[in-house]
């Protein structure tokens, strides 16, 4: 092109103004030449159905993700996803733990200092998706596990069931059953000291895994829920010569209005009831649970939850063990409690998670005897560190205080230092 322009204008065809403007639309037409031969090339590509470079990398990129999620392939071929956190914990207890090595209240006899570490409290657990089932149901489920075998350091470390659920999910409702946290009381405090029992126990979180049936139903910002769960009266204090029917039903109603707004802000309030009866003595006693709870996502890095509750014989829901007061005569009445627990979270770098955490139980002193716990109050806060991003370094401190009617007030204070891998 360079060579003729120059030929034309040596030989006095073009003036100055015509030379250049023969140069921009010559500069021009071979650009548009070149998109010209991209789209061929686009277009021959698409019909021999041979992708393009950017589309073989988003296939392969989204085959590597499969990959990295799926873990195990069951024999019927639907996927199962390994999951879980293998947790190794230090902890130094004050005076108060009583030889308890992850206590929820601080004890009468304080007893002395302890130190301790464990792997105990480490989660393995499964995921699963099944096929679509009838009305265009999907089928999902979890079963996790751990090595708890109670508050002290046994000789061995049993294998148990923590939580599971089987989940059917259609497009506007659910149907769920397994092992699951009561109804009325959904959300937990964030802690890597407290695993093999939920954060705060005791002190206002009502937790307590049990066998139960879900359904909800949604309606856009709105949610219904029922439960039939099965109660376990070991829990509540009372003589095991005097328990009858350990196992009995129970049902829990929850309503809930929440709504999200984009990925990182959003809220949840829910009102609930607990509706069951213990057989205790020969009496029936009833256990009536009155319940709200919240989380909040006000900011993308603030996080608020917690619960409230206001009830009778509420103790087999995982709490005090004092449901019942055994008068003399031998008469039986309920004890009567209300109590709660709030949390608030910062995420204060990509890295680096705060979180800080309260909460109380406190049962009617005239429906004790002298020396039970009246009131049960835990305060606490933790740092959660992501050394990487599956690996977690987690420093936490607790105080648990606790009053005996008529007789003292004890304190006890807990540190902990935990390191998780997360798979």
């Amino acid at each position: 092109m360079a060579k003729w322009v120059l030929f034309l204008a040596g030989a006095g065809v073009l003036p100055g103004q015509d030379l250049a403007a023969v140069l921009a639309r010559l500069e021009k037409l071979e650009a548009e030449n070149r998109e010209l031969r991209q789209e061929v090339k686009s277009l021959r590509e698409l019909v021999e159905g041979k992708p393009s470079v950017p589309e073989r990398l988003d296939v392969v990129e989204k085959r590597v993700e499969e990959q990295a999620s799926i873990k195990v392939e069951s024999s019927n071929r639907f996927p199962v996803t390994l999951t879980g956190m293998a947790l190794f914990q230090t902890f130094y207890n004050t005076r108060g733990s009583n030889t308890v090595d992850v206590p929820t209240t601080a004890a009468l006899v304080p007893g002395r200092a302890a130190a301790g570490a464990t792997v105990r409290q480490s989660v393995i657990g499964l995921r699963y998706n099944g096929p679509v089932t009838f009305g265009g149901g999907k089928i999902s489920g979890s079963l996790f596990m751990d090595f708890w075998d109670g508050n002290t350091e046994g000789t061995t470390m049993p294998f148990r069931v923590r939580t599971a659920d089987f989940t059917i999910d259609w497009a506007t409702r659910s149907l769920s059953a397994g092992l699951m946290k009561p109804l009325i009381s959904p959300h937990d405090p964030s802690s890597m000291a407290y695993v093999g029992i939920s954060p705060l126990t005791s002190s206002g979180n009502l937790w307590r895994w049990q066998p139960q049936v879900r359904f909800e139903q949604r309606a856009g910002w709105l949610k219904g829920q029922a439960a039939v769960m099965q109660t376990n009266e070991d829990s509540t204090g009372a003589p095991a010569a005097l328990i009858q029917n350990r196992r009995r039903p129970g049902l829990e109603l929850r309503g809930a209005v929440g709504r999200s707004f984009g990925q990182d802000r959003s809220f949840e309030f829910g009102v609930g009831g607990h509706f069951s009866e213990s057989r205790v003595g020969g009496q029936k006693l009833p256990s009536r649970i009155f319940s709200m709870d919240w989380l909040v996502n006000p900011a993308p890095r603030l996080s608020i939850s917690g619960a409230f509750f206001d009830g009778e014989n509420v103790h087999h829901l995982g709490a005090l063990r004092q449901s019942f007061r055994i008068a003399a005569d031998g008469t039986i009445n309920t004890v009567h409690s209300i109590g709660g627990w709030g949390q608030l979270s910062v995420n204060a770098t990509s890295r680096l998670t705060l979180n800080w955490f309260g909460g109380v139980h406190n049962d009617r002193d005239t429906d004790l005897i002298r020396g039970q716990n009246g009131l049960n109050r835990s305060v606490g806060g933790n740092a959660m560190f992501k050394m990487a991003p599956n690996v977690v370094l987690s420093f936490e401190g607790l105080q648990i205080r606790s009053d005996y009617v008529g007789t003292a007030n004890r304190r006890l204070n807990r540190y902990d230092l935990s390191i998780a891998y997360l798979f």
